[in-house]
């Protein structure tokens, strides 16, 4: 393999960049050259893309999209603000090989530092990490990261479980009878950008007003993480991979799902509702129809809950997927910072006391979170 970087994210290599997607273990919406795209014309003011391309013979067989800030200090993956997943791109055979190049060039940048969040545990990349990385000069620490809920529809027996374990509960029975007594309940699942450019404005503003009921800010106030939005809905539209769900009450729309179709994966990636409906719970009966039209859907084998242990989700999960935090660096001094940070995070959250506590200072003005 040979390296090639780049400090920005090229147009011309899609179909290559798509192709080596699908040859991951785990193929996902989040490592596609339309993603990294979408990122890096949101965000191009604060982050600088730092592409890694692998070749041979000419022909691309690996990537990973990382980023530094604008002090250049360390490199992330580029959509780590954005993506439940991020991972180095290619085949499982190859990664080894593609992480231990990155990792000299990342060297030879004289960049000291790569955060990986939301590895998934299951990937290769997270196998292959630790021991390449001691084996160019770098020390690693891996922790937990989330654990993502996860629906799985691989078979007709467990179609017809998930379904059956719908209807057995009452509580979802309730709360979409509630609705149905406000008035007729519709779902649309919008693919086409037409449709999603007129109904993206509804939901960008409910997310952002039922966050400031709350007391508490959307990352959706952000004009970049908007622009990102439209950015990726328009470039996956045209492959019908971005679904935009919204639940109506005599065609009135109450509730809104922001999310993706992808290599047979139904990702439930954000969720926003009009806050004067919360009594009925319009986003469970909106994931509750979300499950029901996955299962009547052949192509679907998993939904995808993403990042998040709202209790919610319980009602659904039959699987769960863990993703990882890795920082990886050259200074035994930040490895050790990393060692300490996450195990005194580990001591507070088993303490539910002090874990109290230090919310309630955390929340004081003036205390940097």
């Amino acid at each position: 393999m040979q390296i090639v970087v780049l400090r920005e994210i090229p147009e011309a290599i899609g179909a290559e960049w798509n192709a080596l997607v699908q040859e991951m273990e785990r193929p996902e919406v989040f490592y596609t050259h339309e993603w990294a795209l979408a990122v890096s014309r949101a965000y191009q003011s604060s982050i600088m893309p730092l592409l890694f391309l692998a070749y041979e013979r000419d022909r691309l067989v690996g990537l990973v999209a990382l980023a530094t800030d604008r002090m250049q200090k360390q490199a992330f993956f580029l959509s780590a603000a954005t993506a439940d997943y991020c991972d180095f791109v290619g085949p499982e055979t190859r990664r080894a090989e593609l992480v231990g190049l990155v990792l000299a060039e990342l060297q030879r940048l004289r960049l000291r530092m790569l955060v990986a969040a939301n590895l998934p545990a299951s990937s290769a990349t997270a196998h292959a990490i630790k021991p390449v990385a001691s084996m160019h000069g770098f020390s690693s620490f891996s922790r937990p990261a989330y654990e993502c809920a996860q629906i799985t529809l691989e078979s007709p027996d467990q179609r017809r479980d998930v379904k059956l374990a719908i209807a057995a509960q009452r509580t979802l029975r309730s709360v979409i009878r509630s609705l149905e007594r406000q008035g007729a309940l519709v779902v649309e699942h919008l693919r086409a950008w037409p449709g999603i450019r007129a109904v993206l404005p509804d939901f960008i503003k409910a997310h952002i007003a039922r966050f400031r009921s709350m007391g508490r800010t959307s990352h959706l106030s952000d004009p970049a993480r908007q622009q990102f939005l439209r950015e990726l809905s328009f470039l996956l539209s045209a492959k019908g991979q971005v679904v935009l769900s919204q639940l109506l009450v005599n065609d009135r729309p109450i509730a809104w799902n922001y999310g993706f179709q992808f290599a047979g994966s139904w990702l439930y990636y954000q969720l926003a509702f009009l806050s004067e409906w919360q009594r009925f719970s319009p986003g469970v009966c909106l994931l509750t129809k979300i499950v029901e039209a996955a299962g009547d859907d052949p192509a679907i084998h998993r939904v995808d809950l993403g990042l998040g242990s709202e209790g919610y989700k319980q009602r659904f999960t039959t699987s769960t997927h863990q993703t990882l935090h890795v920082t990886v660096t050259r200074s035994a001094r930040r490895r050790l910072q990393e060692v300490a940070r996450y195990h005194a995070a580990s001591a507070i959250k088993s303490n539910t006391y002090l874990e109290h506590w230090v919310r309630r200072l955390l929340r004081r003005p003036g205390v940097p979170a």
